[in-house]
């Protein structure tokens, strides 16, 4: 996968998830999905991931996989960026961290829409500058004709009580 960001590792199609938010998001999707590639939009039902939805990311795929446009943007997610990036694409909302950093976060997204596969990226964020903990996150493509991936369900987590514990100490 082009576009790797320096303390981050990835994983295809992982089977085995510790944080429960993303195990739940995956087996839900893999359920949703049966044996086709990826479930559609209208398979992921807000209401039955609703303890989750803090955590949860939507991206609707732009032509080609140029880039991604948020959709939907958790609560949780807001809180570690900061920002509600909601209308942004992922280049608009991750510019301000870099080329390599919108590379990155661009090839995780489109790995997952072009391959149809989940993926799991995770580790250290010191790339995003101060205040930024550690992560684990999953991106799973979602298709309406079953053919071509065009949103990336996603699910970003962290400890929260260590962020916000972090963010009360700064001056």
């Amino acid at each position: 996968m082009s576009g790797r960001i320096s303390g981050i590792d990835y994983e295809i199609d992982p089977q085995h998830l510790a944080h429960p938010v993303l195990s739940f998001l995956k087996s839900y999707w893999d359920g949703k999905r049966g044996t086709r590639r990826m479930p559609a939009r209208a398979d992921i039902k807000p209401a039955d991931m609703k303890e989750h939805l803090g955590w949860i990311t939507l991206v609707d795929a732009l032509p080609d996989y140029s880039d991604f446009r948020f959709r939907t943007i958790g609560t949780r997610v807001t809180q570690y960026f900061l920002a509600d990036s909601t209308g942004k694409t992922l280049s608009e909302a991750f510019g301000q961290y870099g080329d390599t950093v919108v590379k990155g976060v661009l090839a995780v997204h489109r790995k997952a829409a072009e391959d149809k596969v989940a993926v799991r990226a995770y580790g250290g964020a010191g790339w995003l500058g101060r205040s930024f903990l550690d992560f684990d996150a999953l991106f799973l493509p979602l298709s309406d004709d079953g053919v071509a991936a065009n949103m990336v369900l996603g699910a970003f987590t962290f400890d929260l009580s260590k962020l916000l514990q972090t963010r009360a100490s700064e001056p």
